[in-house]
């Protein structure tokens, strides 16, 4: 059965033959971070087996019955004055043996000023997208492995355009308790439109990520590694504002070498005090530093810092993520313990 998930899994990385990141591709909101716990780590973490119900919304393995009974709600207020947030709830079924997952994300774009051709104005109009997600995960036998898998209605508003798609997100995770060691793979979003815009059918955001984590022996800190966007090599581009001019005023363009590529994939986060009342995150995301760091000027992008606190049956998270010096997010979660 094992060996069955492998191939499968490795069948669907491989056929894909052209890798979207980033505006080559319609719904882009699904790959957005899901929780103030996830955005504090970096903005992806796969590898969290525990009572975080929203961690299924990236990596659908993760769902497990710690989840019962739980509900989460989390908001941002993005950057340019888009809003979004998430929702998740999990149910155990079955004498704690099944566990349903159900989740909820929704975009607003806010409103815009319309204008025809001749700049006649046509009034205001707003953006919108959502995505309704139902997951379910399973023990792959008596191993340490587990698989799961979110089916996705996806809904969205562009001004008088609406469209409709379907998608499926997989997952699979090891867990040694042991060593206390998660390591986890997502191919997220297969799928396609089931109602374009305006004719022309646009491929959804797939994603393929990999992650492992582990809580340290004798010190109360969890790290995590996570390997984003897998699908798509190279994933850096060079900046024209870094190009250098010679003597004879030649210019030579940023080149973006081996190394630096491998860290444009990479996400480093770190909890303190993961599993007490009160903890740290903190999370660096490499493509995001680099992406958005000015020249010649420190703005720490790419840095995020949050914490978690727990009062009774309720844990309140927020984050505050750096991008650049002139604007930078805040994350808010709620989850409530209904049992």
């Amino acid at each position: 059965m094992l060996k069955r998930v492998f191939i499968f899994l490795f069948c669907i990385v491989t056929s894909s033959i052209y890798a979207q990141v980033g505006g080559e591709s319609t719904y882009q909101f699904l790959n957005l971070v899901s929780s103030p716990r996830q955005a504090a780590l970096g903005g992806k973490v796969l590898t969290n087996y525990d009572y975080d119900v929203t961690s299924p919304l990236y990596n659908p393995a993760t769902i497990n019955d710690e989840m019962d009974n739980q509900l989460a709600l989390n908001y941002s207020s993005y950057l340019g004055g888009i809003s979004y947030g998430t929702a998740a709830y999990a149910y155990t079924w079955d004498r704690r043996v099944q566990t349903f997952h159900i989740g909820m994300t929704y975009i607003n774009y806010g409103s815009f000023d319309g204008y025809d051709i001749n700049g006649v104005s046509t009034g205001s109009f707003t953006g919108n997208e959502a995505a309704l997600s139902l997951g379910y995960a399973k023990q792959i036998g008596f191993s340490d492995f587990y698989a799961g898998a979110n089916l996705k209605i996806i809904t969205s508003k562009l001004e008088q355009y609406n469209s409709i798609g379907g998608a499926l997100d997989l997952g699979i995770m090891y867990i040694n308790e042991r060593l206390d060691f998660h390591a986890a793979l997502t191919v997220r979003n297969l799928g396609a439109q089931l109602k374009t815009y305006a004719g022309l059918n646009e491929s959804l955001p797939l994603e393929i990520n990999f992650g492992m984590s582990q809580t340290l022996e004798n010190v109360p800190i969890r790290w995590h590694l996570t390997l984003e966007n897998l699908q798509e090599w190279p994933i850096g581009f060079s900046n024209p504002a870094r190009a250098t001019t010679d003597l004879d005023g030649e210019q030579t363009q940023e080149k973006v070498g081996f190394l630096n590529e491998v860290l444009r994939h990479t996400i480093l986060g770190v909890e303190l005090f993961p599993d007490r009342g009160f903890n740290v995150r903190l999370g660096y995301n490499f493509r995001r530093s680099e992406e958005l760091r000015i020249v010649d000027q420190r703005n720490f992008s790419g840095l995020s810092f949050g914490v978690g606190i727990k009062l009774n049956k309720m844990r309140f998270s927020y984050t505050h993520a750096r991008y650049t010096g002139a604007s930078n997010t805040s994350f808010f979660g709620l989850q409530i313990d209904l049992r």
